[in-house]
């Protein structure tokens, strides 16, 4: 449901319906500006132009591809034209896939994944840009056809626009598949249907209290939900004005972020917390001197776990700035539950419970003072959206937790999606759970874990064992792989990654056994030729050993780095046979964290 400037009401089902209408009620002003130099060169398009564009690459489709309801891969840069994808495939009745654009052809993690995504989707097009067209040919045209929006726009706009048909499509119609960050060669593709975005979108503006006086301002990457849903679609559903930024400028000077919104009187903006501990730790007094961050009344962070002390440390820093500590809105949304599930109220200063740690560990909640012994800080989430339901479930069992227990989150309601395209047997176990003692369902298993207390929802961790550093997801499968593969000296199978609270940030912590035949010297052949030779002396015998550890360390951490583009805080090589395992050979890597927290593990 959607208000407009004169009072009046009407019912939107679809994108095209919000789309529509807004080119008709405010056909003049500013759909979206786009900062192409992250600083002022400012780019921006109408709603009445961005419909014109929508209707354009909508009657390309209608004309190039088959039928409806095929997938169209967008491969655009964050900016306009990247709307005029996204919406140009819901105007031709299509799709959308977007996903990271690839710059070449090299093989890199990026590129598996994007294979990966069009062997599922099995996309009948691919729009990019005329500057990334080469490098996209190159890996998708033996399988569908590639086209330069940008050309498209600029040599066929004006005619194709006249040619558009509305599509036959409804509340019910799939809009986008989302992809997850799931491991690589196996990502999933969320299907979210228009109904899924109206609903979830009209439940930010609730909890938001958005208006059309809002102005949003975003740099998250428009690939995932919380920049393509949260950022660009929400002011679109409002009518209010939106203003971009490529993350790769965010990232290079944070500042840029904070300029933006005081340069620009954004009152919405947000990110991962990692964000917010970013600006902090690049803080300088004199290039943030005239910043004024008054207007900001939307501070949204969600994404990953949300920090009591990154609150605290922004606050401290920014409040000189103008920033309210009540503008933090800490919030907890999924791309399974088409975006955000739980939030605050709008002026409420974020909730904070402290609890033994240790208890929490053991799944009870146990509630102490801030400055009791082994405290541990958790922030509010917030209250469910209307018209859903969040329990707390014993994953095993399938029955509610008691009170002050933690468990998995399972929610049902109209914003829960459709499940993952072309995989029915994880749609069923994921989007299909029912509770077995009551028969209640069907609900969404998030795979996350939390608690309730007084009707706020508390986060502790991930059942499936995904690690988020920096705002990015990383399953420890795919970094266990790499870990064994960097060095000769790693026993295959035997590498455990998890991520750990180290000074209010999660670090990335790797278990490694060492090959016993490495190290007890099977090399011995090629140290005695060096000693023959003369070039093994004592002292290089003496450091045999700590080099062959700095050796195997240096190459973890170098192996990680490049793959994965994080980084490890601390790498432990392990005596063989020191991880845990089930009894199938499957990692406990709960229990390795816990040896690990405990300083329990045998190292070499």
């Amino acid at each position: 449901m959607l208000r407009h400037k004169n009072g009046s009401w009407r019912l939107c089902n679809t994108l095209i319906d919000v789309l529509c209408l807004r080119a008709e009620r405010q056909p003049e002003d500013s759909a979206c500006s786009f900062l192409r130099d992250g600083e002022q060169d400012e780019v921006d398009v109408s709603y009445r132009e961005l419909e014109r564009q929508a209707r354009a690459v909508g009657a390309w489709l209608q004309q190039n591809v088959a039928s409806a309801g095929q997938r169209v891969l967008i491969l655009i840069p964050p900016g306009l034209d990247f709307l005029a994808g996204f919406f140009g495939c819901v105007y031709g009745g299509m799709i959308a896939v977007p996903a990271y654009p690839p710059h070449s052809t090299r093989r890199t993690r990026l590129l598996s994944r994007l294979e990966a995504i069009a062997e599922n989707a099995a996309p009948a097009a691919v729009f990019t840009t005329a500057e990334l067209l080469p490098a996209v040919r190159q890996i998708f045209e033996r399988t569908c056809r590639c086209h330069a929006i940008d050309n498209l726009l600029a040599t066929e706009a004006s005619e194709l626009s006249d040619r558009w048909t509305s599509p036959a499509v409804s509340a019910q119609s799939l809009a986008m598949l989302q992809y997850t960050s799931g491991s690589t060669g196996a990502p999933n593709g969320v299907m979210l249907s228009h109904g899924n975005l109206l609903d979830n979108s009209e439940q930010i503006r609730l909890y938001y209290e958005h208006s059309q006086a809002s102005r949003v301002f975003s740099w998250l990457p428009p690939y995932h939900d919380m920049g393509l849903i949260g950022c660009i679609l929400q002011p679109l559903y409002l009518g209010c004005p939106l203003q971009l930024m490529s993350p790769m400028h965010f990232l290079q000077q944070p500042i840029r972020w904070l300029r933006a919104i005081s340069d620009w009187k954004a009152t919405t903006s947000g990110g991962p917390n990692f964000a917010y501990d970013l600006c902090v730790d690049r803080f300088d007094p004199e290039v943030c001197a005239r910043l004024d961050l008054s207007t900001w009344s939307v501070a949204f962070n969600g994404a990953e776990p949300v920090r009591a002390q990154t609150l605290d440390r922004f606050a401290a820093t920014f409040e000189p700035y103008g920033f309210r500590r009540e503008a933090f809105y800490p919030c907890y949304g999924l791309a399974e539950g088409t975006l955000m599930v739980s939030g605050g109220w709008k002026s409420a200063v974020p909730f904070i419970e402290h609890v033994q740690a240790d208890d929490l560990r053991a799944g009870r909640v146990v509630s102490v003072s801030a400055t009791s012994t082994g405290a541990q800080s958790l922030v509010s989430c917030g209250r469910s959206i209307p018209g859903q339901e969040i329990m707390i479930v014993d994953p095993e069992r399938c029955t509610e937790c008691p009170p002050a227990t933690v468990g998995e989150i399972w929610i049902r309601g109209p914003s829960v999606t459709h499940g993952y395209w072309q995989r029915p047997e994880l749609t069923k176990a994921t989007f299909e759970a029912f509770m077995a003692d009551t028969g209640a369902g069907p609900y969404l298993r998030t795979g996350d874990l939390g608690f309730l207390k007084d009707g706020e929802l508390f986060v502790t961790g991930r059942s499936k064992d995904l690690i988020i550093l920096d705002g990015r997801n990383h399953y420890p499968q795919d970094i266990e792989l790499t870990v064994e593969q960097s060095h000769p000296g790693i026993r295959r199978g035997c590498c455990v990654a998890f991520s750990v609270d180290q000074r209010g940030a999660e670090r990335l912590v790797v278990l490694a056994e060492v090959d016993r035949a490495y190290w007890s010297g099977a090399r011995m052949e090629d140290r005695a030729s060096k000693r023959e030779n003369g070039e093994l002396h004592d002292a290089d015998e003496r450091s045999a050993t700590p080099n062959r550890r700095s050796l195997i360390l240096k190459a973890i951490r170098r192996a990680v780095s490049e793959k994965h583009e994080t980084q490890v805080a601390e790498v432990l090589l392990l005596k063989p046979a020191s991880i845990a395992k089930t009894p199938s050979g499957k990692h406990q890597r709960r229990a390795c964290r816990e040896a690990f927290l405990k300083g329990a593990l045998p190292e070499v």
